[in-house]
């Protein structure tokens, strides 16, 4: 009986993860994908070998780094920076670092993740993340930001590994995650837009 259950149970997740990459195709345009002009170096997103998934890109954002800093620097509202459903809990600041208690509610995932860390900004201008507690193996983010141009552009490069305590496969968490990175990253840039038009 326990393995018939642990055999269902599979049967539903490996369901709802298909369904949940079919609704909304990778590479189509309501994927919010960002333009290769503004990739400098292609987001690669793939099983980390140690386990989890490592995603890596260098992008051009519009505004100075002090823009993104800001942006990134905004806890209480990272929810409006992604299309996955999540919540803020509690946003606690100490020292220069902050501890963010969120809760995610993913296509892939049953109920509510929990994910516990600490941000800390970099000297050089960017932002650190890494896990300190709830429903993840592994966390771990790191932005880096530098003026580009004459200044009005941000290069951004981006490292993300990420590992859940979960029964599905890491290829298939790296095939949502690209979708939804590209996502991510769109939002980023018109919030990036939307502040420097309204500083002229």
């Amino acid at each position: 009986m326990h393995k018939l259950r642990f055999v269902v149970r599979w049967v539903w997740l490996v369901s709802g993860c298909l369904l949940a990459l079919v609704t909304v195709p990778v590479g189509s345009a309501t994927a919010g994908e960002v333009g290769s002009a503004h990739l400098l170096r292609a987001l690669v997103v793939q099983p980390d070998p140690d386990g989890g998934v490592r995603a890596t890109a260098t992008l051009l954002f519009p505004g100075g780094p002090a823009v993104l800093q800001s942006i990134l620097s905004e806890y209480r509202k990272w929810p409006e920076l992604f299309e996955t459903r999540m919540r803020v809990a509690q946003v606690e600041e100490r020292d220069g670092r902050v501890l963010t208690d969120i809760y995610i509610s993913h296509a892939l995932l049953p109920g509510e993740q929990r994910l516990l860390c600490e941000s800390q900004a970099l000297p050089g201008g960017g932002l650190i993340t890494h896990l300190k507690g709830g429903d993840f193996t592994r966390y771990h983010r790191e932005w880096k930001l530098q003026p580009a141009g004459d200044g009005t552009q941000t290069r951004a490069e981006f490292d993300l590994l990420v590992e859940v305590k979960t029964l599905v496969p890491d290829w298939l968490v790296a095939v949502a995650m690209e979708r939804e990175l590209n996502t991510h990253f769109r939002l980023v840039r018109e919030r990036a837009l939307d502040r420097i038009t309204k500083e002229r």
